[in-house]
């Protein structure tokens, strides 16, 4: 993820999972230092800052969706049957949306 760019806000630990908005990145990836922290909830003890497993970047607010739009809408939405968050077992953090996905999605809502 670049400076700039825009991305889906997904809830994907929510009921129902859905995508609740969108945010620009502010802050391109850097060292999660809670994976290194024992106190911390996000404490990983195979990461380090010498051979680190995990980065964060900064988003900033833009917009929300009303309501939110669903993981069974996305699935309903016809151009969307390949993307990523559609994949059977592909759950990732951050995954690419193609221009095509995007704007069919913001198009869900007008």
């Amino acid at each position: 993820m670049k400076l700039g760019d825009r991305v889906f806000f997904y809830h994907s630990v929510a009921k129902p999972l859905a995508i609740m908005g969108i945010a620009q990145v502010v802050k391109e990836a850097y060292l999660d230092t809670f994976a290194f922290d024992p106190n911390s909830d996000y404490y990983d003890p195979k990461s380090s800052p010498e051979n680190p497993r995990w980065v964060m970047v900064d988003l900033q607010f833009e917009s929300v969706f009303a309501p939110p739009i669903t993981l069974d809408e996305l699935k309903q939405t016809s151009g969307l049957e390949e993307m990523m968050v559609l994949r059977k077992g592909c759950r990732l953090s951050v995954q690419p949306v193609t221009a095509q996905e995007w704007q069919l999605v913001c198009n869900i809502r007008g």
